[in-house]
């Protein structure tokens, strides 16, 4: 969209807002809000106060995780009468982790176009200071609330051969780090607290640092967590086949007994000794 184009009518905007400093946003963005009908937001004050500091008048609905269904139905229905709508989330860019699929799933479904005005995002923002690798990355959003849950879904990521971006909770930040250094091992991670705020903080050090520094001093506010790869000079093809078929291959390729093998192969993959030994029993 040029800057003299207006939003086109019966369009759904899915709109990025700065996740902290109310300066990160882009003219685009100012300029679809402005000349929006309507305005989906999550939160109704979070949303006024960057409307309010660049004069924007446009009407407020709330739309959230508690109210989607009902409100993705009105709003189709307002799309298909021509209206220009306009999805945020309290911060950052919507659907990623935020409510907004089922609206935007819904106006696909209805042939109703869907505009992307992309910007500030939390993972993006973190991930590029993080100083880990940035090539191939996995962004597995929020884990699991409850213990069993989490830990399976860690276990689940223990060889992943990319660097991993979750978004957590302060309040579960010490758990999650302590099953994360269990079945992760002693990565290199990076925790990127309140970016673009006023306390904006990034700690870098090894998953058990980590851990260590949170429970000192446990950190507030919004949180990204970013997770150095199972081994940052392992070969990827080492990373893709199951522990014990690699514990295997080392003994064959190095004439190691199977003890020197599975720590070698617990080393390459980030794992802590214990929780290598447990794949390896799983992998039977």
């Amino acid at each position: 969209m040029t800057p003299t184009e207006q939003p086109e009518a019966g369009c759904l905007y899915v709109v990025a807002t700065p996740i902290g400093n109310l300066e990160d946003i882009t003219l685009r963005a100012l300029r679809v809000l402005r000349e929006a009908d309507v305005i989906a937001c999550e939160d109704t004050r979070e949303t006024q106060k960057l409307l309010q500091r660049y004069e924007i008048q446009s009407r407020l609905v709330s739309y959230h995780e508690h109210n989607e269904m009902m409100r993705s139905a009105e709003l189709i229905i307002e799309l298909e009468q021509g209206a220009k709508v306009a999805l945020v989330s309290d911060a950052g860019t919507p659907v990623i982790s935020d409510p907004g699929h089922r609206l935007v799933s819904l106006c696909l479904r209805h042939d109703i176009p869907v505009v992307p005005v992309p910007g500030p995002s939390a993972l993006v923002a973190a991930l590029a200071a993080s100083g880990l690798p940035t090539a191939e990355f996995l962004f597995v959003g929020f884990l699991p609330a409850r213990a069993a849950p989490r830990r399976k879904a860690l276990q689940r990521l223990a060889a992943e051969p990319r660097t991993i971006v979750f978004y957590e909770a302060p309040h579960r930040l010490k758990d999650m780090l302590a099953d994360a250094a269990e079945i992760l091992g002693p990565r290199r991670a990076v925790i990127a607290r309140e970016v673009t705020k006023l306390h904006e903080e990034f700690l870098r050090g090894r998953l058990d640092e980590l851990l260590e520094g949170a429970r000192k001093r446990p950190p507030r506010g919004e949180i990204t967590v970013v997770v150095a790869p199972a081994s940052e000079d392992m070969p990827a093809a080492a990373a893709t086949v199951p522990l014990r078929e690699r514990v295997e291959q080392i003994e064959a390729q190095e004439g190691l007994d199977r003890k020197a093998a599975l720590r070698k192969a617990a080393r390459e993959r980030g794992l802590a000794k214990r929780e290598a030994y447990k794949q390896m029993l799983l992998d039977r």
